[in-house]
């Protein structure tokens, strides 16, 4: 099992695909097999952070370019306040949105995704596993809006996240698996603890390496 070096895990996907749930249910499960386990998000809680969720609220107020760097600035101060300090300690880290959400949707406002990559890896820490839940953004805006009690002019976002989930798909690696999250929060919760515990060295589900494409199985993109 891998948990002594820390393993960091990342959930990734549009609106409304399930993610905060997810993380959620994840942890729950990582700490009912006795597994020393905790979440973060992002935007985290940090002055950036906040900036950005304050921003976020009026439309067209950034830049790309702007809205960018309060990301970089936001995950520079989470990798080194939580991140790093978690997995040192050698705790399996659930993450509620990484560098992957930036490219998607920054690269969706005209940014190089494979640039703002680069930008981030330079000094973030690299995911153990990338699960990223993909849902048409119809969908995603549909789940959102029965969610919300303030109703938003959501039509005008799905175009936007149309162009996002294309980015997302295009991320691969050996890492990284995509779950079908067009399915109940409960089957979504299986294929991710199946996925995770494999990997982990627990359970069964697709081992360690390349993720293999079968009807069993989530399909890596």
């Amino acid at each position: 099992m891998r948990k002594k070096k820390g393993l960091l895990i990342v959930l990734e996907g549009i609106d409304g695909a399930g993610k905060t749930t997810q993380v959620r249910l994840l942890l729950e499960r990582l700490r009912r097999e006795g597994i020393e386990a905790v979440s973060y998000r992002e935007p985290s809680h940090s002055r950036w952070g906040r900036e950005i969720k304050r921003k976020a609220a009026r439309p067209g107020s950034l830049s790309p370019k702007e809205e960018l760097e309060l990301f970089l600035k936001d995950r520079k101060e989470n990798v080194t306040r939580n991140l790093k300090p978690a997995l040192k300690e050698g705790k399996v880290v659930v993450l509620d949105r990484y560098y992957f959400s930036t490219m998607a949707y920054q690269g969706a406002r005209g940014i190089d995704p494979d640039e703002i990559r680069k930008r981030n890896e330079a000094f973030a820490v690299k995911p153990d596993l990338v699960i990223i839940l993909d849902l048409p953004p119809a969908e995603g805006l549909e789940r959102i809006e029965k969610s919300r009690r303030k109703k938003e002019r959501l039509f005008e976002r799905e175009d936007y996240l149309v162009k996002v989930r294309e980015i997302f798909l295009r991320i691969t690696g050996e890492n990284v698996y995509r779950v079908d999250a067009d399915q109940s929060a409960e089957k979504i919760a299986r294929e991710v603890e199946r996925i995770v515990f494999a990997f982990i060295g627990r359970g069964d589900g697709p081992p360690p390496g390349p993720p293999r494409d079968s009807e069993e199985s989530p399909k890596p993109r």
